[in-house]
């Protein structure tokens, strides 16, 4: 895994609220894989991280959401979190953010409640996803087709659902995003898979 991922930025977008070991556990192999990372939030210079009901560490914020720009980044991480994505689903700029990297052809990664903001930016028609289970009906009535499985993979979006997924999503993660091919804009050929665990 080392420098599989040299020379590429993966934005990390996320607001207070985020759960916070779905941060910091895939930044971690991201960077140890050679990708530069950055946070990107709607939040002035610190975010706050939660493990799940309490307040946990405050992080850096690198890049101002309303400084951000998808065409500077190779891949995005969507950690999750309930208040997190419920939060930013309401900034215009952080759906389009979103959406922009699937009309680019990047690939993302979203766990947990993370996938809502692919609900709200409306990339999921027809796309295989999992997710946090109180996520799953608003992604079929987004028309995706949602699967209780810890890794789910569909052309260059990789889904998973809870902390204890975070070894299968991060191995899933590092191979989409250093797999470098375009990744198409139209859902389908959807690959799921178990880790072998």
């Amino acid at each position: 895994m080392m420098n599989d991922l040299k020379d590429k930025r993966v934005a990390i977008l996320v607001a207070d609220g985020f759960e916070q070991v779905e941060m910091t556990e895939p930044r971690k192999v991201l960077e140890e894989a050679g990708a530069k990372t950055e946070l990107v939030s709607p939040a002035k210079k610190e975010v706050q991280g939660w493990n799940h009901q309490d307040k946990a560490g405050k992080f850096h914020v690198d890049v101002e959401l309303e400084a951000a720009d998808s065409g500077d980044y190779d891949a995005l991480l969507l950690p999750g979190g309930v208040m997190n994505p419920d939060q930013l689903r309401t900034i215009p700029k952080a759906v389009e953010f979103v959406k922009s990297f699937f009309q680019q052809g990047k690939p993302v990664a979203a766990i947990c409640h993370g996938p809502w903001m692919l609900v709200e930016a409306d990339v999921v028609h027809g796309r295989a996803v999992t997710s946090w289970p109180s996520v799953k009906t608003d992604l079929r009535n987004a028309g995706a087709k949602w699967v209780d499985m810890e890794v789910v993979t569909d052309h260059g979006l990789v889904t998973s659902r809870k902390p204890d997924d975070i070894p299968a999503f991060n191995r899933k993660m590092i191979e989409t995003f250093a797999d470098g091919a375009p990744v198409p804009q139209a859902a389908g050929g959807a690959h799921s898979e178990r880790s072998s665990r």
